[in-house]
């Protein structure tokens, strides 16, 4: 969350820009904005206008009516507080407070999608004691909002933002699901698609019947010649779905459709799309959401002669976003989701951008070093990469809903004596099983066997060798989610891992889904596996206890909270090694990636206390004399004082 400027400061900066102090006298002077029941709004009006003026500034200040744009943009956002809940407005009160409060330890995510998981979202109410049971206090939905069939890509083609799915139930089931989530300590998690609608939203409905003011919500061209001139620095997104950026409609004209034919990009250079989208993102806030994914961040700009992609006026839309959300819904927090070279990943990570964000690399990297059984990488992302600014957080997890692409720098693995392009082909023949010796039964994504490349699509139990029942399935799970949990940051969890759920191979035959491997992934909620996991004999029993045993010892780590972490070498090629510092002593984590026992040697432990406490399994160890790790083992080595 960002820092709040002194009341002193805030007014200061306003009286010292005559621009500044024209809109907040027209936005006290407006009939929409009510005194004095407006009067806290127009508080957080004063502290935070410089910021959202000058972003919007970089997007539109350009224009005539730019004073006037900024003032009913306010006014929308006032109405939007208007109607926020009593409830949302003490705990925005209490989290202005508490800014910190999404870095706790305590704070353990879950994601699915309401219908595979539960049916319908009274379906999730009801799962609200399985949540607790778990340990859960954060839940990603996948969006549940209205949107075509059966070309829906898994809910983030939006036809619209203010209803859900007919088969999930209302807009009032959903404001409902939160307030009970809320009582029961969990925040709620949706998603602000806000690069694209689908084509069947209302907007774009309008635009391709010809109406000129929602023509311009898009990019719509005529001919293929201005499509033509930006392709030849655009990459392409999805070749199998459509080549190219740009779809063909019937009437001859091409629309910008960066990833699929049927969501159509929104044009953000005209400032009626951004109010317009702002009157969503708070309308979603307001039905009781504490993060907002900000799903396709790098793709919201777009510029002639440019890739496109991350460039500087999408930072300053969405800065823009966080400043308007800092007055109008104070508690709510962005969440970034940049696929992109970690270069690019971090630069959307600020108080004053996106607050959480999450952490694609190390996810991938756990994938590599449980293939080639080194930490090397991983390490290194540690030690060199995992580092934010304060008041922010990486969102980290072990798979998603999305395929596993392998986004290491080139120019870090290099330093390793690591050729970036042949490593990637190694990692994809391992995990869809076209490595001799591989556990893993992933299904290609994007697959293109000329080249050698693709993604990987794949449950955490089918990736680990559960479906082909190797012997060390169960471990690898534990450890993979053994890492995760004690990296600094919000740890996810994809529902149905904890119990190992495998691959749902069925959807291939799907006519709806076929085309899509990633629903392999997306299975809907095993209950058989769901009723074993407190069977203590079967793998769904294993791999739930050292889950839920993980997640209790997390939340009894003040020092897994925040944002420290510290590299330690092993000097074992199979051992990652870190430290969880603290004012009463570390925790160090370490983790045996290889199937074979390994020791880490007595003088590469000598910092530490002789007698330390393995938080994972409840025991004491000795390490005077070294230690040893079992195959695919992870310990959380407790060396706090009393």
């Amino acid at each position: 969350m960002p820092s709040e400027p002194s009341a002193a400061a805030a007014a200061a900066a306003t009286l010292a820009d005559p621009s500044l102090q024209r809109i907040v006298e027209a936005l006290a002077r407006s009939a929409a904005v009510p005194r004095p029941a407006a009067e806290p709004f127009l508080a957080r009006v004063r502290r935070h206008l410089p910021a959202l003026r000058a972003e919007l500034a970089l997007l539109y200040g350009h224009r005539g009516d730019f004073e006037a744009f900024v003032v009913a943009l306010l006014e929308q956002a006032c109405g939007a507080w208007l109607e926020r809940s009593a409830a949302l407005k003490r705990q925005d009160e209490q989290r202005e407070r508490d800014p910190a409060w999404f870095q706790s330890e305590r704070l353990i995510g879950g994601v699915c999608y309401v219908d595979l998981y539960a049916g319908d979202l009274r379906g999730i109410e009801a799962c609200i004691p399985y949540f607790r049971e778990l340990g859960l206090t954060y839940l990603h939905l996948m969006p549940p909002y209205d949107c075509p069939e059966p070309h829906s890509d898994g809910g983030y083609a939006v036809s619209s933002y203010r209803r859900v799915r007919r088969d999930l139930g209302s807009i009032d089931d959903l404001r409902r699901l939160a307030s009970a989530l809320r009582e029961a300590g969990i925040s709620l998690v949706l998603d602000f698609v806000f690069n694209h609608t689908s084509d069947e939203h209302a907007w774009a409905q309008a635009a391709r019947a010809g109406d000129a003011r929602h023509r311009d919500y898009y990019f719509l061209f005529d001919s293929r010649d201005e499509p033509d001139r930006y392709e030849r620095t655009l990459r392409e997104i999805f070749p199998e779905e459509h080549p190219g950026a740009f779809s063909p409609l019937p009437d001859g004209r091409w629309v910008w459709t960066t990833f699929h034919s049927y969501q159509w990009d929104l044009n953000y250079g005209n400032p009626e799309v951004f109010a317009a989208m702002a009157g969503e993102m708070l309308f979603i806030a307001n039905l009781g959401v504490d993060f907002l994914r900000m799903d396709a961040v790098a793709f919201v700009w777009k510029r002639l002669g440019t890739s496109c992609e991350n460039l500087p006026e999408a930072h300053a839309l969405i800065r823009a976003y966080n400043a308007l959300a800092r007055i109008a819904a104070p508690g709510l927090v962005f969440k970034s989701e940049a696929i992109v070279h970690p270069d690019d990943v971090v630069r959307y990570i600020s108080p004053a951008e996106c607050q959480v964000a999450y952490n694609p690399l190390q996810m991938a990297l756990l994938w590599n070093s449980l293939a080639t059984r080194e930490v090397n990488l991983l390490q290194q992302a540690l030690e060199e990469r995992n580092a934010l600014p304060d008041g922010t957080a990486w969102v980290n997890y072990v798979r998603s809903h999305d395929d596993i692409g392998w986004t290491f720098a080139d120019e870090d693995a290099m330093r390793l004596g690591i050729r970036g392009f042949d490593h990637r082909q190694f990692l994809n023949r391992f995990y869809v099983n076209r490595f001799p010796g591989s556990f893993a039964r992933g299904v290609p994504f994007q697959d293109n066997p000329a080249t050698g490349d693709c993604r990987i699509s794949g449950t955490c139990a089918s990736l680990c060798g559960l479906e082909q029942g190797d012997a060390l399935a169960v471990e690898r799970i534990v450890l993979l989610y053994g890492v995760m949990l004690a990296t600094s940051g919000i740890p996810l969890i994809y529902l149905g891992d904890e119990v190992g759920t495998l691959n749902d191979r069925s959807s291939l035959q799907d006519p709806a889904k076929a085309g899509d491997s990633r629903w392999v992934h997306r299975p809907r909620r095993d209950a058989a596996r769901q009723a074993q996991r407190l069977e203590a004999g079967t793998p769904a029993g294993r791999i739930y206890a050292g889950l839920r045993r993980l997640i209790e010892g997390r939340r009894s780590i003040p020092e897994f909270g925040g944002g420290r972490l510290i590299g330690f070498r092993t000097k074992n090629p199979s051992v990652l090694g870190f430290m969880r510092p603290g004012e009463a002593g570390p925790v160090l984590v370490l983790a045996n990636f290889s199937e074979h026992a390994q020791t880490v040697a007595a003088e590469v432990l000598s910092g530490m206390p002789p007698r330390v406490t393995d938080r994972v399994a409840g025991v004491a160890l000795e390490l005077s004399g070294g230690l040893t790790l079992a195959p695919c083992q992870v310990l959380w080595l407790d060396a706090r004082r009393a």
